[in-house]
């Protein structure tokens, strides 16, 4: 079920994620929904610079994908930029 927030429906919140080659993660949803989402872009920012170290540590903690080392990415953002499979 999608959380609704004052009168906004909000996208759905990461289920799953699993880590592919290129950088790429695949999201499941929690509306079942699949997409891959490309990270390497994401390289380029500071926060971020070590991402490439952990890549492969990428869980779901409070519905979207995170890494070791306070490393997040928006579920929003994982969802409208995100690639459907």
């Amino acid at each position: 079920m999608d959380v609704i927030h004052g009168k906004e429906k909000m996208l759905p919140r990461v289920l799953s994620v699993e880590t592919a080659e290129d950088y790429n993660i695949i999201v499941t949803f929690r509306n079942g929904e699949r997409r891959i989402y490309d990270t390497k872009p994401l390289l380029n920012f500071p926060m971020y610079k070590n991402l490439a170290k952990v890549f492969r540590s990428a869980r779901v903690e409070y519905g979207t994908v995170t890494w070791p080392g306070g490393i997040d990415i928006s579920p929003d953002t994982l969802y409208m930029k995100g690639t459907v499979i």
